[in-house]
C-alpha cells in the first residue's frame, strides 16, 4: 500500500509505463535551465539544455518551473463538491464515486499525484462511502495514487462497539489507512488506543482529526503513538496555535520526540471537527522543534468550505504569506514533506528518483507561488494532467513599451 511500507503491486496498480518522456528546456529552482529524461516510471537522466536525446515523446517546457509534484495528504473526497446540493447529501454510492472521482481529478489537475481521502465509514453510511471511494481509486489508476483513511464515529463505550467492528471490515475491504477523531468521542484517550492498536495489528499507518485544544491529551498520544511503523499523523491541530507560547512548545517537542506528523490546513478546517475552529496550527513552532509538517487541503467545496479550492500550491502560498515561511518551506510542507507523511519516497529533479513532478509557468518558486495558472503534471513518467492560461493584454502602448509577459501553452511534440 502506498501509505505503508513497499508492498507488492496491487491488482487494481496500473502496470508500470514502459515509454519514455523528453521535457525540455525546463528551469529547476537553483537556476538551472535542463532537459530531463523519463522511463519506466522514474527519472534516467538529466542534463543540460539539448543535451539529451530520446526516441520518445518531447514536451517543451520553456518558460515553466520543474518541481518534485505535491502531494495532498488530507482530503474528504466522500464529501467533496455538495455545497451546492439543495436538501440532504447522497451518501448512495454511485453518488459518492462520482465526487471523489472529480474531486481526485481537480486535485490532480492542480498537481497532487497522491491523494490520501478520509472516509466517514459507520453511522448512516456504513462501509458504503468506502466503497465508493474504493472504486474510485480503481478507476484512477494510472492517473493519480488515491489512499482511503477509514473515520469511524465512535469506538469506546457500548455504542463504540460497531464503530470497533466497521473499522476492521474497513481495512479488510481495503482501506490503507486508520483514523477518524477521537475529539468527538466521549473518551478520546480510550479512541486513540483502539485505533493504534488494530494498527499495530494490521500495520496500517494512523491518520487522527483533532483540533489539538488540550495540549495535554495531545502529548498523551504523542506517547502512546511513539515508535508505532509505519507511522502517525495528526490535524490539523489549529487549537495548538491558542495555547500558550510555553505549553505549545512542550507539545511539539513531544510530538518531535515521538515521530508524529502534523498535517495542518491552512485553507480553512474540515467538517470533521464540526467547525470547531478555524485556526491553523503553529507552523514555524512546531518546524522548529523538529516536527514533520505537512499541509493538506481539507474541505473541497463542501459544508465546511463551500469555497475549498484542494489547490496543494494555495496551501503553500499561504503558508508563505500569513505564517512567515519562505517559499521553498512553504513548498516543501505539500510535496516533500507531504509525500514523507505518506509513505511515498522521496522526489527531486536528479536521476534514479520516482518521476512524479509539476511544472509551473514561472522563472522561481515565490512567482509559481503567486500566479500559478499553466501547469503540467507528470505522474509515473508520463503527462496526467495540463492547465493552459494565456493571459493577453489589449494593443496599448503602455503593454507594448513595458513587453508584458504573457502566458501561453507549452509545445509538444508527440503523444505525451
Amino acid at each position: 500500500m502506498p501509505d505503508s511500507q513497499p508492498q507488492p503491486p496491487r491488482r487494481d496498480e496500473a502496470p508500470e509505463d514502459t515509454t519514455s518522456l523528453l521535457l525540455c528546456g525546463a528551469r529547476l529552482t537553483d537556476g538551472r535551465t535542463v532537459d530531463v529524461r523519463l522511463g519506466r516510471g522514474r527519472i534516467e537522466a538529466v542534463g543540460t539544455a539539448g543535451s539529451l536525446t530520446a526516441h520518445a515523446a518531447r514536451v517543451d517546457l520553456d518558460g515553466y518551473l520543474l518541481l518534485p509534484a505535491p502531494a495532498e495528504p488530507h482530503a474528504h473526497g466522500d464529501t467533496a463538491l455538495s455545497a451546492a446540493i439543495d436538501g440532504p447529501v447522497s451518501y448512495d454510492v454511485p453518488e459518492v464515486q462520482r465526487r471523489t472521482t472529480e474531486a481526485a481529478l481537480l486535485q490532480l489537475g492542480h498537481g497532487a499525484t497522491a491523494q490520501r481521502s478520509h472516509v466517514r465509514v459507520g453511522d448512516v453510511v456504513g462501509l458504503g462511502s468506502l466503497e465508493a471511494v474504493l472504486q474510485a481509486r480503481r478507476s484512477l489508476r494510472g492517473l493519480a495514487d488515491l489512499t482511503a483513511v477509514a473515520m469511524p464515529r465512535l469506538l469506546t463505550g457500548t455504542a463504540g462497539a460497531d464503530g470497533l467492528a466497521m473499522l476492521r471490515d474497513a481495512v479488510k475491504m481495503g482501506a490503507g489507512v486508520v483514523g477518524g477523531c477521537p475529539d468527538l468521542d466521549p473518551d478520546p484517550t480510550g479512541y486513540v488506543e483502539a485505533v493504534l492498536e488494530l494498527a499495530a495489528e494490521h500495520g496500517c499507518p494512523v491518520d487522527l482529526h483533532t483540533d489539538g485544544d488540550d495540549p495535554t491529551r495531545l502529548t498523551r498520544l504523542a506517547a502512546m503513538a511513539g515508535g508505532l511503523r509505519p507511522g502517525v499523523a495528526v490535524g490539523p491541530c489549529g487549537g495548538l496555535g491558542r495555547a500558550p507560547a510555553e505549553v505549545a512548545s512542550r507539545t511539539a517537542d513531544a510530538l518531535a520526540a515521538a515521530g508524529v506528523s502534523v498535517v495542518c490546513l491552512p485553507q480553512g478546517d474540515c467538517g470533521a471537527l464540526a467547525r470547531r475552529g478555524t485556526a491553523t496550527a503553529p507552523v514555524r513552532l512546531l518546524r522548529a522543534a523538529g516536527v514533520r509538517v505537512a499541509a493538506g487541503s481539507g474541505a473541497l467545496r463542501d459544508a465546511a468550505n463551500p469555497v475549498g479550492r484542494g489547490d496543494p500550491l494555495e496551501a503553500a502560498y499561504l503558508l508563505a504569506a500569513q505564517h512567515g515561511l519562505a517559499p521553498d518551506e512553504a513548498y516543501e510542507a505539500v510535496s516533500a514533506a507531504g509525500r514523507e507523511t505518506l509513505g511515498l519516497p522521496e522526489v527531486r529533479v536528479e536521476a534514479g528518483f520516482p518521476a512524479e513532478l509539476l511544472a509551473v509557468r514561472g522563472d522561481c518558486l515565490a512567482g509559481a507561488l503567486s500566479l500559478a495558472y499553466s501547469r503540467i503534471v507528470v505522474h509515473r513518467g508520463r503527462v496526467v494532467a495540463r492547465t493552459s492560461a494565456v493571459r493577453e493584454y489589449c494593443d496599448s502602448a503602455v503593454a507594448v513599451a513595458l513587453d508584458l509577459p504573457r502566458q501561453g501553452r507549452a509545445k509538444s511534440t508527440g503523444p505525451s
